[in-house]
């Protein structure tokens, strides 16, 4: 149950946070009005007490009382979702947190990848006739690979070994809903003592973490070849 919650978090955890970082990146990178601040924003829940954030994202989300129910109730949805006290809602709104929180980070690091995309390449495509969802997919993608495979790489690390984010917020809970392999390594070595079981468990996440790297670089490799 632990290896496929940890499978369920990444599966969900890293494209939606990729692309909104991604995004926020694309929109922060634009002469706007006040942009260093809003870049500010948007890193500043990175450096934010993983226990504070876990503590008002507990009462934000509470089923009864939480600001987030309380708006869904107000535009016409009569059931909203339990979430963190939901065995079906309970990872999709720790995916939900944990994305808001890593998404300043990996925003840095696109930015600094758009930052090295030539303009040249753009105003050519413009002089082309590009409009601006090929000069995206056909200029600004392409020159960004490099930036995407580490990010890519460095959120499935990240990914795998969720810990204090789950403990906080759900410590595994409701039932196994949010139970993952490096809190299921914890309860067995520090709880139940059986260290020779977590370290098993250990180096199978071990495995799973540079299986998943091997194979990105492998696809990253095949990709620019």
């Amino acid at each position: 149950m632990a290896l496929l919650n940890t499978l369920y978090y990444s599966a969900l955890h890293i494209p939606l946070t990729i692309a909104v970082s991604l995004g926020l990146a694309l929109l922060l990178n634009t002469k706007l009005r006040g942009v260093a601040f809003f870049r500010v924003a948007a890193f500043f829940p990175y450096i934010t007490s993983i226990v504070a954030i876990a503590m008002v994202w507990n009462l934000l989300l509470s089923p009864d009382f939480g600001p987030v129910n309380q708006l869904l109730r107000a535009i016409g949805i009569s059931s909203p979702p339990g979430w963190l006290t939901s065995t079906d809602w309970a990872m999709p709104g720790v995916v939900l947190v944990s994305t808001w929180r890593d998404m300043g980070y990996y925003m840095v690091l696109f930015l600094a990848g758009l930052q090295t995309v030539p303009r040249e390449l753009h105003e050519s495509a413009r002089v082309d006739g590009a409009n601006a969802y090929q000069r995206f997919t056909h200029v600004t993608l392409p020159c960004l690979r490099p930036t995407t495979f580490f990010v890519s790489v460095i959120l499935t690390i990240n990914s795998f070994k969720v810990f204090d984010l789950i403990l906080v917020m759900t410590d595994g809970g409701p039932g196994q809903a949010t139970l993952v392999l490096s809190q299921f390594i914890y309860r067995k070595a520090f709880e139940e003592s059986r260290f020779g079981y977590a370290s098993a468990a250990s180096v199978v996440l071990f495995l799973l973490c540079i299986t998943v790297t091997i194979v990105q670089f492998l696809w990253n490799k095949r990709r620019q070849a």
